[in-house]
């Protein structure tokens, strides 16, 4: 949360399954989508939350298996965990309130008086969450029968039923909208409630973001009959909730495009590549758009014109240095030559790129550092390598990369498949 010295433009709280993260769609387009957009507009003076009913553990496994950018402030476990930053930090403050009115061997108890209730894997019993599988048709008359049962033994719970299967118990201050309400409270405290908030959700989970006063939100178009039974009965005259046109991830940049609340072309929906200039402006937004180029020259989608190694080698400094996450050191010039070479070596190939974490630096009137974390994936494999670039103006006339340095991320060292020349 330190990251920004002044409130967000926006902070976007969105649900993962189904909302963000398409599992419908083995190339993650809509995903890959969000990504670029996120990260050539907002990364530099927003925040992105990711709300989830799944555990730490089960959250880090999606991360593994999808493209998925790391978030400012994780909230997982259905609104029991909060935790920011790559490092996942977790608030102390939001666990001490939960504790309150709030014994989990009593629930664990009780429930095992109702047969109806399945106990969900050890890995989704969090500290202040007991979940359960339970059928469609049963669930009503269990969560009545628990509510009552729990309450008569002093505690003070929420029982949420969500996706037609998923019951959890949590402490009644708990939930995605309460976590929501709590991060509010906390930015307002320190004069920094971001200047626009959009939640997103799918499922009857979610429910809880849209009551939040003031927020923005979007039920993609893929959402739950149970979200749209509860914004039916609660929500249906409020303007600042919408239903999208668009699933999943493609219906939160629907969104942001009806509210006004920025930017919402993605660079992956732009074909032009051929542009000469380099922006110190944006430099996020250059990025996106070179690894973008990257991706779509080794899978064939673009032209094989000398006109793009050009206006790439233009842009280097003739003694500028590329040292690649191997170890190998070479000249950004040779770089780009190099590159020229593998034009469409992943044609037809379930080959992608995309960054993260972009954040820059200036360092005199004329320099930036430029940081961020490049993922390739192939098929089923990712693999990634910390980034940093020094770049410099050439006096309103575009700028010039100087020099560029690639180092393994955790897990990837010595992972065979594609990895580029050249920033």
């Amino acid at each position: 949360m330190d990251r920004l010295k002044t409130s967000a433009r926006l902070m976007i709280v969105s649900d993962l399954d189904h909302t963000m993260v398409d599992h419908h769609d083995p190339e993650n387009l809509s995903l890959l989508r969000f990504n670029a957009l996120w990260e050539a507009y907002y990364r530099h003076d927003s925040l992105l939350v990711f709300s989830t009913g799944r555990s730490p553990t089960l959250y880090k496994q999606l991360r593994k298996e999808k493209p998925m950018l790391t978030p400012d402030i994780t909230i997982m476990s259905v609104g029991t965990e909060i935790t920011y930053g790559n490092s996942m930090i977790p608030d102390d403050g939001w666990i001490e309130y939960l504790n309150q009115k709030w014994d989990k061997n009593i629930v664990r108890e009780e429930t095992r008086k109702f047969p109806e209730l399945t106990l969900q894997a050890e890995t989704e019993q969090r500290a202040h969450k007991v979940s359960f599988y339970v059928e469609k048709d049963k669930a009503q008359a269990v969560t009545k029968a628990l509510a009552e049962t729990l309450q008569k033994r002093g505690l003070n719970v929420k029982i949420i039923y969500s996706g037609g299967i998923d019951l959890d118990i949590l402490p009644q201050g708990a939930g995605k909208g309460q976590a929501l309400a709590y991060l509010h409270k906390k930015f307002t405290a320190e004069g920094k409630l971001p200047t626009n908030t959009l939640v997103c959700g799918d499922s009857g989970n979610d429910a809880e973001l849209f009551s939040i006063p003031d927020v923005h939100g979007v039920m993609v178009k893929n959402a739950q009959e149970e979200l749209l039974h509860w914004h039916a009965e609660n929500a249906k005259d409020n303007p600042k909730i919408i239903h999208a046109t668009e699933e999943c991830a493609a219906g939160i940049i629907e969104a942001i495009g009806d509210f006004n609340l920025g930017p919402n072309l993605s660079p992956r929906d732009v074909t032009d590549h051929l542009e000469c200039k380099m922006d110190c402006v944006n430099p996020g937004l250059e990025t996106v758009k070179y690894f973008l180029f990257y991706e779509r020259w080794l899978r064939a989608e673009i032209d094989q014109s000398d006109l793009y190694i050009a206006c790439l080698k233009a842009n280097c400094h003739p003694t500028g240095v590329f040292m690649h996450p191997s170890g190998v050191e070479l000249l950004l010039t040779d770089g780009v030559s190099e590159l020229s070479k593998h034009y469409g070596d992943k044609q037809g190939k379930k080959f992608r790129v995309w960054v993260d974490r972009v954040s820059t630096l200036q360092i005199d009137s004329n320099t930036w550092l430029l940081k961020f974390n490049k993922w390739e994936s192939l098929g089923e494999e990712q693999k990634g390598c910390m980034a940093t670039a020094i770049v410099s103006s050439k006096g309103g006339n575009g700028s010039t990369l100087v020099h560029a340095h690639q180092t393994w991320l955790e897990g990837s060292e010595g992972k065979d498949g594609p990895s580029s020349w050249i920033f």
